[in-house]
């Protein structure tokens, strides 16, 4: 379980095939406290850390994985979100990230404001996944909250501080971003298409 507060940046070094895997090598600063077997959020994908070299990490991205987000499109220099999972008995300060990726969306719109950035962001709506106002959203593993909720569309208002410590600096219109949809949300919208 994560909480959707970003930790800090890595930096995608190198990338292997193997068969349908992908194994992705990371450098950051929090790799010296890593361990082999972790979980650790990328981008919002909780991936499992298999190897610790120096001040570089690798982790195994599997089919499913790449189906569903946005490392289909990583490549060596990209900049991913990163965090490590959620300590039992710490605050919650974002709010329940799971680290399983629901689908991408395509950012279609990036208005700066004054002294704040605005965010639109659209996804495929065949996957029945729902926003709502002033509701969570994870997005490339940053919790955020929902406004301008329609139909296949969301935004999201990102403080100086989140837009500097997170790649959501990286962020244009056509870029690719990983979306966790609240998992609150997901079970009641499952509950009312059971009973319909």
């Amino acid at each position: 379980m994560f909480t959707g507060i970003i930790e800090t940046l890595g930096t995608i070094t190198n990338i292997e095939k193997e068969g349908d895997n992908f194994h992705f090598t990371i450098k950051s600063n929090i790799t010296s406290e890593l361990k082999i077997d972790q979980s650790v959020a990328h981008n919002g994908v909780c991936l499992t850390v298999v190897k610790i070299q120096g001040d570089e990490y690798t982790v195994t991205a599997i089919k499913e994985t790449l189906d569903k987000s946005n490392f289909k499109y990583v490549k060596i220099g990209d900049v991913v979100n990163l965090e490590r999972a959620m300590i039992l008995g710490a605050r919650l300060d974002g709010h329940i990230v799971q680290g399983h990726v629901d689908q991408t969306a395509t950012c279609v719109n990036v208005v700066e404001e004054d002294g704040s950035w605005v965010y639109t962001f659209e996804y495929d709506k065949t996957y029945n996944n729902v926003t709502i106002e002033k509701g969570s959203i994870t997005v490339n593993g940053t919790s955020l909250t929902v406004v301008n909720s329609i139909d296949n569309k969301f935004s999201v208002a990102i403080i100086p501080y989140t837009y500097e410590n997170t790649n959501f600096h990286t962020f244009k219109n056509g870029s690719v971003v990983n979306l966790e949809f609240d998992v609150i949300g997901k079970y009641v919208a499952r509950l009312l298409e059971k009973r319909n």
